[in-house]
């Protein structure tokens, strides 16, 4: 088993677009290579995903902790070739002082070798004090090559070779040029997911091409194989056969999901019903719905396009088929959209109006304290970590809307509170993850096989 992470100075260096066409290559070899992503992310997985053929997985130390950290690294790496993780922000980056959450303390967790993609635009000599920084800042941390990207051409190339090998020991891994085929279009929350793109995997073949024309994949794997064994653990019981059905909204719109709670959802008997919300005249037959995040102002014209799809949900939204629903979600639940001074009509299940913003209203970690409102939680007072990032806020919302978490941090649904809860419906700006102790799904469950169950006996007892 080999591994390593891949990490920049700073954010925005490329270094998805690297690691996709690394993680190509290395599967073009022949190799069984699991991607992870650090931290909270939905769209870099899916391109990373898509590389390797499998799903990427997510390893956030805010919201896991080290020994759940390390138990699904070895989880998912164990029976692989190579496993390889692309960090979030800087190298050094994180919300403690003491960088107990950065991508340098989860590689001296996990005892891998750390590769940096720098960003040399603009770059000389300079490189070379900015990676001899990186190295000195934590000395306990492996920084085993740099791939340079956005490189402006031989001579300049050769310039940055020249001031890396004289003051540094960091070996010069490649050198990219500006190629439009390394680097996947931006908008106002990042990369455009893959799931989007019709072009998606052709990309990802560009990706490689590039990336491997000008990188010495034989160093990288011979660097992966310096870090530390993994053993893998034994696999647990099989899932159970489904017993509820659970309609989960996966189109161009909606994809943000975490691969670990789709697998929650089955192992607790579950069978996940893909719905499209732009395709489906009619919604299969369920027992709840899960809507996750994604882009419903982007695709809001398309949504209108197909209203009958629309109007089946908004009539599915009733007290005997439970929704939960997280950012998108609640954008595409809601009465109407604004965006770019247009307005488009929505589901109509939540009696308020979203309006987007030009900048971010909530963005980062959350806390969440229960309240008794929520329909299928924990315990009033229980508290939970989470995320958000969202442009929009809630516009002409009833006054009587009930919310199911107050806000301890972040900024949700707006006036310390997320979680609108009305009739069937639990729809937030938080994204939930199952880990650290939030069994959130387990729980969406059973309150499911409660109303279906209720259901049923008020069915016998009409038939009477």
């Amino acid at each position: 088993m080999s591994g390593l992470l891949i990490s920049a100075a700073w954010r925005s260096s490329g270094k998805t677009s690297v690691a996709t066409g690394l993680l190509a290559g290395l599967v073009a070899r022949g190799l069984r290579v699991q991607p992870f992503k650090k931290g909270p992310d939905y769209i870099d997985p899916q391109w990373l995903g898509l590389a390797a053929g499998r799903a990427c997985r997510n390893l956030d130390p805010y919201l896991q902790g080290d020994a759940e950290v390390a138990a699904d690294w070895a989880r998912h790496a164990g029976g692989c070739d190579l496993a390889m993780i692309e960090g979030n922000l800087g190298l050094h980056d994180g919300m403690d002082l003491d960088g107990g959450d950065s991508n340098a303390a989860l590689a001296r967790l996990l005892d891998v070798p750390v590769i940096l993609v720098l960003d040399a635009r603009g770059m000389g000599r300079g490189a070379a004090a900015l990676l001899q920084g990186l190295a000195l800042f934590d000395p306990g941390v492996r920084i085993a090559g740099v791939i340079l990207n956005r490189v402006g051409g031989a001579r300049h190339e050769g310039k940055l070779r020249a001031a890396i090998e004289r003051f540094t020991r960091i070996p010069v891994l490649g050198a990219i040029g500006e190629d439009p085929r390394v680097g996947v279009r931006e908008r106002h929350l990042g990369l455009v997911p893959a799931g989007e793109l019709d072009d998606s995997r052709e990309r990802v073949e560009g990706m490689r091409e590039a990336v491997c024309a000008r990188v010495d994949l034989d160093a990288i794997l011979a660097i992966a194989r310096t870090a530390a064994p993994i053993v893998a653990p034994a696999p647990g019981p099989a899932p159970p056969a489904p017993a509820l059905r659970i309609g989960i909204a996966r189109d161009r719109a909606f994809g943000f999901y975490y691969p670990d709670d789709l697998d929650a959802f089955r192992a607790c008997g579950a069978e996940l019903v893909t719905v499209d919300t732009f395709a489906d005249k009619r919604l299969a037959e369920v027992d709840g719905f899960f809507i996750g995040g994604g882009f419903p102002e982007v695709h809001a014209r398309r949504s209108r396009r197909t209203g009958r799809c629309a109007r089946a949900c908004a009539w599915r939204s009733r007290p005997d088929c439970p929704v939960y629903a997280e950012c998108g979600g609640l954008m595409y639940l809601a009465r109407s959209l604004t965006w770019r001074g247009q307005t488009w009509e929505m589901v109509g299940a939540i009696p308020a109006d979203i309006v987007m913003q030009a900048k971010p209203v909530g963005k980062g970690y959350v806390r969440l304290a229960e309240t008794g409102e929520h329909p299928w939680g924990a315990g009033e007072g229980t508290r939970i970590r989470a995320h958000e990032f969202h442009y929009s806020t809630l516009a002409h919302a009833d006054p009587g809307l009930r919310f199911a978490w107050r806000m301890e941090r972040g900024e949700g649904a707006g006036a310390g509170r997320d979680g609108i809860v009305h009739r069937n419906v639990l729809a937030s700006y938080s994204h939930q993850r199952g880990v650290g102790g939030n069994d959130w799904v387990r729980r969406f469950l059973r309150h499911v096989a409660r109303v279906k169950a209720a259901r049923a006996d008020a069915a016998a007892v009409a038939a009477r």
